[in-house]
């Protein structure tokens, strides 16, 4: 049984934060370190696994989009910087910006975001991005866990609305499955990895409201469509 998206504490921290003013002038992450992310991702993707691609042209060409990754291994948002045409940004736990890979990270236009409170300069970084017409990367259901949508917070709902991007289910399949016997903490090299990358859509009701029923609305219609996204990916790559 699927539960619904997480509404209330989340949603309202995100809500109440975007009304508050920042604290200074922050840096926007990095558009030309995120093209350098893209091609390290390309190259790795290439070198690493035998990657089937399914559906990126469905990515807008143009415009601010989200991509909506399921997740269940710590190689799952490398695999779609390394697949999607165009450069991202990824919303990554504050956790692992740490010691030289953190830094590396930042120089990459990735964002480092707090998942334990309401993350001020992520929501800023993140909107900033979009608002520029870029691409931003998000795992909604949070953590990893065992990727398939069932359990999504509001955030993503919140992000589409505020900032009307197009959001893009992405299935990755395969990434937990086995685990290499040279390197245990990745899937077997040269293994094959699905990325599926389904049709674009807006969250909401074309409204443009920003209420608390329609960001619920929004976040329900968000579950429902990248839930059917993995399944219909599952069915197409006999995962």
């Amino acid at each position: 049984m699927h539960r619904h998206a997480r509404r209330g504490t989340e949603a309202s921290r995100l809500v109440t934060t975007a009304t508050r003013p920042e604290d200074g002038p922050r840096p926007d992450p990095s558009p030309r370190g995120a093209v350098v992310g893209h091609r390290i991702g390309i190259t790795l993707v290439r070198s690493a696994w035998n990657t089937r691609v399914l559906g990126a042209w469905r990515v807008p060409g143009t415009g601010p989009v989200i991509l909506a990754g399921n997740h269940s291994h710590n190689v799952d948002g490398p695999l779609v910087i390394g697949t999607s045409p165009r450069p991202v940004h990824f919303l990554v736990k504050r956790e692992a910006f740490v010691g030289p890979a953190g830094a590396a990270m930042r120089a990459l236009g990735q964002i480092a975001v707090d998942r334990g409170s309401a993350d001020r300069g992520a929501v800023a970084d993140t909107l900033a991005v979009l608002r520029a017409g870029g691409v931003i990367g998000m795992f909604p259901e949070g953590s990893r866990g065992a990727g398939d949508f069932a359990a999504l917070r509001s955030g993503l709902a919140w992000f589409a609305l505020r900032s009307g991007a197009a959001v893009v289910p992405v299935a990755v399949l395969g990434s937990s499955e086995r685990r290499s016997r040279v390197l245990p903490g990745l899937p077997p090299l040269r293994g094959r990895l699905d990325v599926v990358y389904g049709e674009p859509f807006h969250a909401g009701d074309g409204s443009g409201r920003r209420t608390r029923a329609a960001l619920d609305t929004a976040a329900e219609q968000v579950r429902e469509r990248l839930a059917a996204h993995l399944a219909s990916a599952r069915t197409l790559t006999a995962r």
